[in-house]
């Protein structure tokens, strides 16, 4: 990835909201930008990106030397451990408006956060994602070929299910084999993966446990990770032995929703529009009730980012979103059922990502 033209993308809308300086610590913003990707620790690392000038990337010392310098965005400040990494980051912005509007990192721990509005108490604190989600939430074709790479991993994941044995299994045994999969096939990071028999895949993030898959159950399959910096995310479900025709019709259902809510995926239309799709379909069907989450949500460097396909977004689709299209169905105590694929809008309709098989998967 070029990252240049992505830091030129984010300064112009920088100087288009009056936003003086960025500040980027842990969270999916940094690698974006420098393709560094900071770990969790108390010891802060920061990116100092003012709109005009030099940007400057403070790091603890001891993890400098994990910095890729290849493509000479920054200049990189390491800091020791008697060293205030706070002060070093206020030093930085010295030459500044004495009334800064700041844009800080959504992920920035509230430590580092309160530390720095201590020591600079005329700035103006803004959210970074006022300035990093107008860049990111527009794919270029790299991103989308990471995607699409992706994608095509769980989709095998997937297909290789099928004919896999659920019956007398845990919930977690196949959880485990879901996660091992993922690694086998190119992804770096298993994010989650959620395996829900019966009764409990009417919780739609079910959290898989001790139960033993058993004849005649309904079990959701929901898993994705991380590839190359990009997320896949996929749902697809699985009935052990014929299923009945109550579940079957459900099925049936589910499947003419997503169907709808991906052809409703067009550029120009709103992103409320394909939740409505898809949510039509299932109301019409008798099972409004239980359709109890949005439809989508966007997908790149996060699991889950803009855009959101749900009632009462009204921005507009553009080329490059991707995102999720998965409704579905809950019957608490029950089944419940979600079908999911990844979706990009292009000039020529709605493409996805996701080609697993999409039926009813009959398992043993």
């Amino acid at each position: 990835m070029n990252h240049a033209p992505r830091v030129g993308r984010v300064r112009a809308e920088m100087e288009r909201r009056g936003i003086d300086v960025l500040l980027l610590s842990v969270g999916p913003d940094l690698p974006y930008l420098t393709g560094y990707e900071a770990m969790p620790l108390e010891r802060l690392t920061m990116l100092v990106l003012p709109a005009r000038g030099d940007a400057r990337l403070v790091v603890p010392q001891l993890e400098a030397p994990r910095v890729d310098r290849g493509e000479d965005l920054f200049e990189v400040v390491p800091w020791a451990e008697t060293d205030d990494p706070v002060d070093r980051v206020v030093g930085l912005l010295g030459g500044g408006s004495a009334n800064p509007v700041v844009a800080i990192g959504d992920h920035t721990w509230a430590r580092f956060v309160l530390a720095l509005q201590a020591e600079l108490p005329h700035a103006q604190w803004r959210r970074a994602h006022e300035v990093t989600s107008p860049v990111r939430v527009v794919k270029d074709a790299d991103e989308i070929a990471a995607l699409q790479a992706a994608a095509s991993a769980v989709d095998a994941v997937a297909a290789e299910m099928r004919e896999r044995p659920f019956a007398g299994r845990r919930e977690i045994d196949v959880h485990r084999e879901l996660v091992d999969r993922m690694l086998e096939h190119g992804h770096q990071r298993a994010n989650f993966a959620i395996v829900a028999a019966a009764a409990n895949a009417a919780s739609p993030h079910h959290e898989p446990g001790e139960r033993v898959i058993a004849q005649g159950d309904v079990v959701l399959c929901d898993f994705g990770g991380t590839m190359d910096g990009y997320c896949s995310d996929i749902t697809r479900m699985f009935h052990v032995g014929p299923p009945p025709a109550e579940v079957r019709d459900a099925y049936e259902l589910l499947e003419a929703a997503q169907e709808a809510g991906v052809r409703a995926a067009t550029i120009g239309a709103p992103c409320s529009a394909v939740d409505a799709a898809a949510r039509d379909v299932i109301g019409a069907g008798g099972h409004g009730e239980h359709f109890v989450h949005r439809t989508g949500h966007g997908i790149g460097t996060e699991a889950h980012e803009d855009p959101y396909m749900v009632a009462g977004n009204e921005d507009a689709i553009v080329a490059g979103h991707a995102f999720s299209v998965e409704p579905g169905i809950y019957l608490t105590g029950r089944f419940g059922m979600r079908l999911e694929d990844i979706v990009v809008a292009t000039t020529a309709g709605p493409r996805r990502l996701n080609a697993a098989p999409r039926d009813l998967a009959v398992v043993g």
